[in-house]
Order: C-alpha cells, then sequence, then structure tokens
C-alpha cells in the first residue's frame, strides 16, 4: 500500500519550524531546498509550502536572504524567540522554544525592556549578556499576542476613561478613548479589545466589546470570570433555536432498534444539586446465579448531528465547566438537562455496557451497544451512604450489590497499580443571591465507589473491545467466551458499523460524543461527570 504524505502543519507552526532550522546553521545559513529536506518535505509537491513560509517571514522580517541563496535569522544567532510571562515587578522571563545553546533556558527580560509585550506573548528578542550564569535579553517585537481581548474595571484617571485588567500580570492600563466606550461608565465592569499598539512609551489603547455591569456585584464578577479565561457566556441565538426544534428521540421506531432495558431495576447516584444525570447502573440476578450489571449513558449521539450547529458548538466548547454556583454547560439545557439527562421515571435513550459477572466480580459475558432505559430512582451520594452503613431505603439490595462489586473491583484494581488520588471536595454555602456565606469540606465516601468503579469497567472494556482500522476511529465489539448465535453476530456487526466514529481534522478543538468511544465517554472528577 503506498504511503500517504503527512498533513501539512499549521502555518504557524511551520513557521516556528523554519525559524528554528535556519538559526541552527549561524551565519552560515540554509537554502531553501536544505530547509525542505531537513524538515521532511521530501514529496516536491508540498515545497511550496517552504516558499510560503519563507516568504512571510521575508516579509516580516524575521529572515533575510543572504549570499548564494542562503537564509539567515535576521539580527544574527542571538536573536531568538519564546514566550514571555511577567511577574509581579513588571520584569518577564522569556522561556525560549529552542533555549539558548543545547538546553532550554529562561531570559529575563528587565521591566525597561519588555516593550509592547504582554504575559503570554510569543516574542523576538536580543539576548544582551547577563549577570553570572543567567542570559539577559530585551524584547524587539511581539510576534504573536496570546490574547486581545481583556477584562477588568473601569475607572477615571486625569479626565479619561482606563481599564485596569483582573489579570493582575497584565500590568498596563488600558485607554478607552470616548467614541470607543459604548456608553461605559467609571466603576464598571467590562471587555474590551486591545488596539494596535507599536510604541512602548504610548499607553495601550482598547475599545470596549461589551459592559458587564457594576464591579463588586455578584453576577457580574462570574460574567467576568467566564470572560478572562474565554468560556462563552451564553449560548447563541441559532443553537438555542436548534435545540428547540430537537424532538425527544424515545418514539417507538426509535425503541424497536435498540436493547430495551427498561424492565431491569436502574439507579442514578449523583451529588444531590446535580442537574444533568449523566449515567445509570442497572442490575438483576441471572438464573445460574450470576449478576448482570448494566453502565448507562445519555446517548447524546442521537440528538446531536455531526456538523450542525449544535456539533459545532459542542465542539468549541469541548467540555462542560463547574463554578462555584453554576455550570458552563457544552450543550443547552433542554439537551443537557433535559434529553440526554437520565430522570427517574422517564424513558432515556442511552448507550450501554451490559457485564455478566460472579460474586467476585469476574466478567462472564459483555454487550455494548444502543439501547433504551428507564432510572427507577435517583439517589444523591448521601442517600446511598446511609443503605451502605446501615439504614434501610428503596433498592437497597441494588446498592449494596453494586457496593460490594465495586469493593472487590477497586481493591483488584488498585493491586494491579493504579493511581489513587484522594482529597475531599471543598464546597460553599450560598444565599439566594449567590453570595458566599460559608466553606464546608465535602467528604468523598463509598458511595462513590459504584459509579466510579462500574464506568471505569466500562471504558477499559469499550477500548479493548474496540478496534481501529486505517484511519476511522474506534468500533465497538461483543467480546464473549463462549461462541455467539448468528442473531447476535448480526446484531453487534450492525452496532459495530454505527457506532464507528468519522475522523475530522480539529486544530486545538474538543470533541463533541462522536469523536468518543461510546461507552469511554465520561471522564469523573471529584465525583461530578464532565463529558
Amino acid at each position: 500500500m503506498p504511503s500517504r504524505n503527512p498533513p501539512p502543519p499549521p502555518a504557524q507552526a511551520l513557521d516556528q519550524q523554519v525559524i528554528s532550522a535556519i538559526r541552527k546553521p549561524g551565519r552560515a545559513g540554509i537554502t531553501s531546498q536544505q530547509l525542505a529536506l531537513q524538515l521532511g518535505f521530501k514529496d516536491k509537491s508540498q515545497r511550496y509550502l517552504i516558499y510560503d513560509a519563507l516568504e512571510a517571514l521575508l516579509d516580516g522580517g524575521r529572515v533575510e536572504s543572504g549570499k548564494k541563496g542562503r537564509y539567515v535569522v535576521t539580527g544574527g544567532t542571538d536573536t531568538l524567540e519564546g514566550n514571555i510571562d511577567i511577574i509581579a515587578s513588571g520584569a518577564g522571563y522569556v522561556r525560549l522554544q529552542d533555549g539558548v545553546g543545547k538546553d532550554p533556558s529562561d531570559v529575563f527580560i528587565q521591566a525597561r525592556h519588555v516593550g509592547t509585550a504582554l504575559h503570554g506573548d510569543t516574542v523576538r528578542i536580543k539576548l544582551e549578556g547577563g549577570r553570572g550564569a543567567r542570559p539577559e535579553g530585551r524584547v524587539l517585537e511581539v510576534v504573536k499576542r496570546r490574547r486581545t481581548e481583556f477584562v477588568g474595571t473601569l475607572h477615571q484617571h486625569q479626565g479619561r476613561l482606563v481599564l485596569v485588567a483582573d489579570d493582575q500580570r497584565v500590568q498596563r492600563p488600558f485607554m478607552i478613548p470616548p467614541h470607543e466606550a459604548m456608553n461605559a461608565r467609571e466603576g464598571d465592569k467590562a471587555i474590551i479589545e486591545l488596539g494596535e499598539w507599536k510604541d512602548s512609551r504610548d499607553v495601550p489603547r482598547g475599545k470596549v466589546l461589551r459592559v458587564l455591569g457594576k464591579a463588586g456585584e455578584h453576577q457580574v464578577e462570574m460574567h467576568a470570570i467566564l470572560a478572562e479565561f474565554g468560556l462563552p457566556l451564553e449560548f447563541p441565538e441559532s443553537v438555542l433555536r436548534a435545540s428547540e426544534e430537537v424532538a425527544n428521540g424515545c418514539t417507538p421506531e426509535e425503541i424497536k432498534k435498540r436493547r430495551d432495558v427498561r424492565t431491569v431495576p436502574t439507579i442514578t447516584i449523583d451529588p444531590d444539586d446535580a442537574k444533568d444525570l449523566d449515567d445509570a447502573l442497572s442490575l438483576r440476578k441471572l438464573e445460574n446465579g450470576h449478576w448482570e450489571v448494566g453502565v448507562h449513558i445519555a446517548d447524546v449521539s442521537h440528538y446531536v448531528r455531526p456538523d450542525t450547529v449544535l456539533d459545532m458548538e459542542a465542539a468549541s466548547r469541548a467540555t462542560s465547566v463547574y463554578l462555584v454556583d453554576r455550570v458552563v454547560p457544552m450543550l443547552p439545557e433542554k439537551l443537557s438537562n433535559d434529553l440526554c439527562s437520565l430522570h427517574a421515571d422517564t424513558d432515556k435513550l442511552s448507550f450501554s455496557a451490559i457485564f455478566e459477572l460472579d460474586d467476585r466480580a469476574s466478567i462472564k459475558a459483555e454487550w455494548f451497544g444502543r439501547t433504551v432505559m428507564r432510572s427507577r430512582r435517583r439517589f444523591a451520594y448521601a442517600d446511598a451512604q446511609a443503605i451502605i452503613d446501615g439504614g434501610d431505603g428503596d433498592f437497597k439490595n441494588e446498592v449494596l450489590t453494586f457496593h460490594r462489586l465495586a469493593q472487590v473491583l477497586r481493591k483488584e484494581r488498585i493491586a494491579n497499580g493504579a493511581l489513587e488520588i484522594g482529597g475531599n471536595e471543598v464546597k460553599f454555602k450560598l444565599d439566594e443571591k449567590g453570595r458566599p456565606l460559608g466553606v464546608y469540606e465535602k467528604v468523598m465516601g463509598s458511595a462513590n465507589w459504584p459509579i466510579e468503579e462500574f464506568m471505569l469497567l466500562a471504558n477499559k472494556r469499550g477500548r479493548l473491545g474496540g478496534k481501529t482500522k486505517g484511519r476511522r476511529g474506534p468500533a465497538v465489539r461483543l467480546s464473549h467466551p463462549r461462541s455467539a448465535g448468528p442473531g447476535e453476530d448480526r446484531a453487534v456487526t450492525r452496532v459495530g458499523e454505527e457506532l464507528r466514529t468519522h475522523p475530522r481534522h480539529e486544530q486545538g478543538r474538543g470533541h463533541s460524543a462522536r469523536h468518543q468511544s461510546p461507552v469511554a465517554g465520561c471522564a469523573r472528577e471529584g465525583g461530578r461527570e464532565h463529558h
């Protein structure tokens, strides 16, 4: 089979590779042909990428053409690039992308030599000696801004409106011209965009993009935190409209395509304040004395179709984010808290891993596929813990059996070298306006184990059962110690075909549900599920 050329790197990454390769021979320089071979572009049809990168670097003054068509870095070998970290004094350290000499090194930049660089920017610097073994330098130019939007509080200073950034590492105030203020006033919290700034002697100018409200108010400060870390404040109207058009998928036609486990006793165990119930466990005893344990997660991919606005929004968000008083969901509320949340006494579409286990939690059979399920009871961790500790309640037998089997799985996992990171979760007591009243430690008890252990088992077995062919994603397959019947083979083949994921080129973006193995799409942190 002929080998395929690797996909070209992004333009920015290629520029940096070219700069690094040109820098190595110093003033001797390097030709474009040598560059192409050194960077692995053996196919002549792709060498235009090298020429485009060289042209851009020449236009930007970062490289220059020397004798006999050889390229050298502008300013000589003492001109380097890296990312700058600004410290409290206003000085900075540049982590060089190639290091000084053989080893990576930080170059110290005094505050007066930082220029127009802001924290996190990619900068080009010139080495200027240093004290002892620590090299020092000055910033010549900002190659790329880490960010161009900043969140902060507006103040009046000498009759001018200025914004002081919330990020203490951004120590320069931004002047806001009156025509760029959007009616913002002193004391407002706002998001601004940095304008053109080339002379460090000038005050950088900004344009107000959004006024969040009065600084110090709870809701305003929470929105400021979201904006500071680049988290979306709300869903676009197009995404909300698309979510409202999604219909409940539990139709008779869809149910016929799935394994129906609605009659099997099923429960969820979550924090008491959880709104999106992502996973559930089911249990029944088989005639041979073994246990059938089902691990179920919501079938998000049934509702979020590839390349729709819902899918693209979910991919850009990558995950749900949990703050002190709210969740920034990956999907709109109709999906995250309704259609894709496994509420009790409601039929739900799901992906499931169903195991046949003996009393020692050894797997005797397993099945993976699409199901329709129905939770019988929602447990908070405290409810389940009370039963484990000797109390009574609904589904006591199921809770105790889950706990006993989970203990076996947990003991075996730890004996096999699993990393166990302990620690309790810190929670805040808030009043009706979201203001903190106190802090308490949420103890992680053994009621957390069943969901965690069986989800880990489903992830592990799902990955082992999957098969990757070429560039296609994981496909779920039946793994069974006995021979499966003809009907089972056909069913599993169909499920495997349906569950294969399709490749999609992502540049720095998260992946939504379809990019994951359906039974391995849930990572747990602190007792919460993050999809």
